[in-house]
This record gives C-alpha cells, sequence and structure tokens, in this order.
C-alpha cells in the first residue's frame, strides 16, 4: 500500500476504498460471515472524516457493524472482532455518508484552485488508533484499477493524492445527510472560479453551489454576472419571478439588461415591474440600445464629482463609492452644470497632493465614445489610447451617459468557452 503524511510528519499506510469494498467479512477463525457493501462516514465535523462503521450484507441483509467491531480492515479482507453480529437491517443515520455509493466516481470539490476533481479513488488510513478518510486520488489510473478485478488492479500505480481537507463533497442527492457546501469556503473563492464550478458540474451540482452562495446576494450576484448565458438563463427558469427580480436588482445593470433579454418573452415585463424603479428606469435605457454598440455595452455606474473637489475628497468618494471597481480606476471631473471637465486616473489621484482639486488634474476634453458607436470602433478607440475605461457621451457632448470598461469589451470580443479552449479545465481527472 502506499504511504501518506496526513497532518503531522507521521508516516502512515493509505488503504484504498477499492481494496475494501465487495471483499470478504471474516471471523476471528477465519471463515467467511459476508461481503463488505461500504464504508460509513461522518462529514463536516473534522478536517479528516472518521469511518464510523460499515454495511455488511450477510445471509442477503445489508447490516451494521461499527468500526469498533472490525479488528483488521485491510487490503482484500476485513476481519470482525467479536462472537456476534448484530442482525437489525443497516439504516442510515442522519448526517451519514456512504463512502462508495454516495462519494465514489463522484464530482467534488476542490476548493484549492476552486477546480472539480472526480473521486475515481478514495484513500483511508489509520491515525491514533482512528480509520479516517485522508484524500481523494482523480487519476484515470484509479479509476482503471477500481474497475479492474482483484489483484490484477492491485498491479495499477496510483497517482498523486489531494489531502481531504480542501475537498468538499455535494450531497444534496443524499435526503439524510443535511449538509450543504459551505458558504464560507466558496466565498473565499472569487467569483469567476465560482462560476466555472457551476459550468462543470451537473445542473443538480450547480444547485448545490448556487444555493450555498445564496447566503450572499451579492456575491450570488457576482456569480450569476460571470456564468454564460446558457447557464444563467437554466437556473433562473426554475426560480419564480420574484427571485429573478431580486437577482437582476443586485446584478451590475449592464449585466442584468444583457440577461433580461435572454429570459422567455413572457416573463420579462412581469420581472421588471417587480424591481424597484430606479432600477426599472436604468434598464429600460439600457434596453434601449442596440446590444452590440457602444450604449448596448455601457455601464451606467460610474464616479463624477465636481471639479471643485480637493484629492482627499475624490478618494474618500472612491471609498465609499458603490459602482463596480473596474469602473473606479477613472473619476470624472464636471463644472456646475454636470458637464465633463475632464478624467483623472485614480493612479494620479494618489500621487497628487491632498490640496489639490480635481479640476486642476484633470485631463481636458478625454477620449471618449457615443452611444451608437458599434464595437468594433469602441474596442479600436480604447486600444489606440489604452484605455481600461472609456465614457460615453451623448452627442452634444455635454452629459456622460456610462463607460465602457475593458472587463465587458473582452468579454464580448473573445470566443464563447474561452476558458475551455485555452486549457483552463475546470474538471481534474
Amino acid at each position: 500500500m502506499p504511504r501518506a503524511t496526513p497532518p503531522g510528519d507521521m508516516q502512515v499506510e493509505v488503504l484504498h476504498l477499492s481494496s475494501v469494498v465487495k471483499r470478504p467479512l471474516v471471523d476471528p477463525a477465519g471463515d467467511r460471515l459476508g461481503r463488505v457493501q461500504d464504508l460509513i462516514v461522518r462529514v463536516g465535523e473534522t478536517p479528516h472524516p472518521p469511518i464510523v462503521g460499515l454495511v455488511v450484507n450477510i445471509g442477503g441483509r445489508d447490516l451494521f457493524v461499527p468500526i469498533q467491531k472490525i479488528a483488521t480492515l485491510g487490503a482484500g479482507l476485513v476481519r470482525f472482532a467479536g462472537e456476534r453480529v448484530d442482525l437489525r437491517r443497516f439504516e442510515r443515520r442522519p448526517g451519514e455518508l456512504l463512502l462508495a455509493q454516495d462519494l465514489m466516481a463522484r464530482h467534488l470539490i476542490n476548493f484549492v484552485g476552486g477546480r472539480l476533481i472526480r473521486a475515481n479513488e478514495i484513500e483511508l488510513a489509520k491515525i491514533d488508533g482512528t480509520w479516517e478518510v485522508v484524500g481523494v486520488d482523480p487519476g484515470r489510473r484509479s479509476a482503471l484499477r477500481r474497475l479492474l478485478p482483484g489483484h490484477f488492479g492491485e498491479r495499477v500505480s496510483t497517482g498523486r493524492m489531494i489531502d481531504w481537507a480542501s475537498i468538499e463533497p455535494f450531497v444534496a442527492h443524499v435526503p439524510s445527510a443535511r449538509l450543504r457546501i459551505p458558504y464560507r469556503k466558496l466565498a473565499r473563492l472569487h467569483p469567476a472560479q465560482i462560476a466555472d464550478l457551476v459550468e462543470a458540474a451537473s445542473h443538480e451540482e450547480g444547485e448545490e453551489i448556487i444555493e450555498a452562495v445564496g447566503e450572499d446576494r451579492e456575491l450570488e450576484a457576482d456569480v450569476f454576472e460571470e456564468l454564460d448565458t446558457e447557464h444563467q438563463v437554466e437556473f433562473l427558469r426554475a426560480r419564480s419571478d420574484e427571485d429573478a427580480a431580486r437577482l437582476l436588482e443586485s446584478m451590475a445593470p449592464d449585466d442584468a439588461a444583457d440577461l433580461i433579454t435572454e429570459i422567455d418573452q413572457d416573463r420579462r415585463l412581469p420581472i421588471l415591474n417587480l424591481m424597484p424603479q430606479p432600477q426599472q428606469a436604468r434598464l429600460h435605457t439600457l434596453l434601449s440600445y442596440n446590444p452590440e454598440t457602444a450604449g448596448g455595452l455601457m455601464s451606467p455606474d460610474f464616479l463624477s464629482l465636481a471639479e471643485t473637489t480637493p484629492v482627499e475628497g475624490a478618494l474618500d468618494a472612491i471609498r465609499q463609492s458603490t459602482a463596480p471597481r473596474e469602473s473606479l480606476n477613472v473619476v470624472f471631473a464636471v463644472d456646475g452644470e454636470g458637464a465633463l471637465v475632464g478624467s483623472v486616473s485614480t493612479v494620479r489621484l494618489l500621487q497628487a497632493e491632498q490640496a489639490a482639486v480635481l479640476g486642476d488634474l484633470a485631463e481636458a476634453d478625454p477620449i471618449h465614445v457615443h452611444p451608437d458607436w458599434d464595437v468594433a470602433t469602441t474596442a479600436r478607440k480604447m486600444s489606440d489610447f489604452n484605455l481600461t475605461v472609456v465614457p460615453v457621451m451623448d452627442d452634444d457632448h455635454h452629459e456622460i451617459l456610462g463607460v465602457v470598461t475593458v472587463d465587458d469589451m473582452l468579454e464580448l470580443l473573445l470566443p464563447t468557452g474561452w476558458r475551455r479552449e485555452f486549457g483552463m479545465t475546470t474538471v481534474e481527472e
């Protein structure tokens, strides 16, 4: 058996789950009693869940054998310690998972890197007298070893083991599990990583992730913004109009406008009408533009301040602004009538003297685009002048209607599924 290093420096032997399941259970004298069907664990209480018992088939009945009644748990052989077996049928208790039935060959989340893995093999070890689940081998060789019979499988070498402490299983398919993916773990990942997990998972698994992030409306909205259109529509279809309106309300207006055009037409107006009036007005404005233009691509959230605002006041306004961070790379200076005077980068503000005012630092007549400009023209303008944010001006060059950011431009120009095409796969095998 391979050796592994659990927490600490102690070397222990690792036992493959596949070398135990479907193997004989023998009595102290070596006579066969039955066959091991599965191992039972309680997940979520410790980093390495302990094995609490075995499901053993004896005489056609699935029985529970507590781990304390097992003298030997080894590859190919499990030895019973005792004189009698409790003949009551096995009944799963709340919070218990069956390693083979519930987890083997299923997707798990590896929070190191935010990727899905497949539990092609589950690794066990006896640490300080307790059998624990210590890791998962997602490699294809492990799947082959598990599928091959007896000693043929044991000849297949093992792959790398991923520590169970960094793993979380999907358990919504287990009615008695009473476990869900913990929000606190998902919250450590970037919304784009969470969206990638959802897209790589099955619908049921994706729902479990979405349900977990739903504890934080802001994070839920951020994740939805990162999902591809197909998955956005898929998960919204199962929601009520009220829930859909609440989600769209939390999303960035430009992303919400893009999404609502993908919803079934008979639901669009009812969902819009359930949103607060200010959000409705902003979405109606954005929806009035062709989506393939700067107006259709722009966000109405940006920061504009009076040209007399001192640097310190501008930095405070940036800290307190609810506009998307990418929009805050630039602050716009306006005169008393709200007309654009110029723009100042956030870096320029950080480098400036605190007593200076915005108008003195602003770049006059900043590069801009108009709402009817097509995407290619807008992208060329941003590229030519190395802009991360470009204002969208009305025809009179007086009012800023919104801003186009480089991340929104890239998302539109890059091909669908570009993460997958360039090797950024989410499922580790």
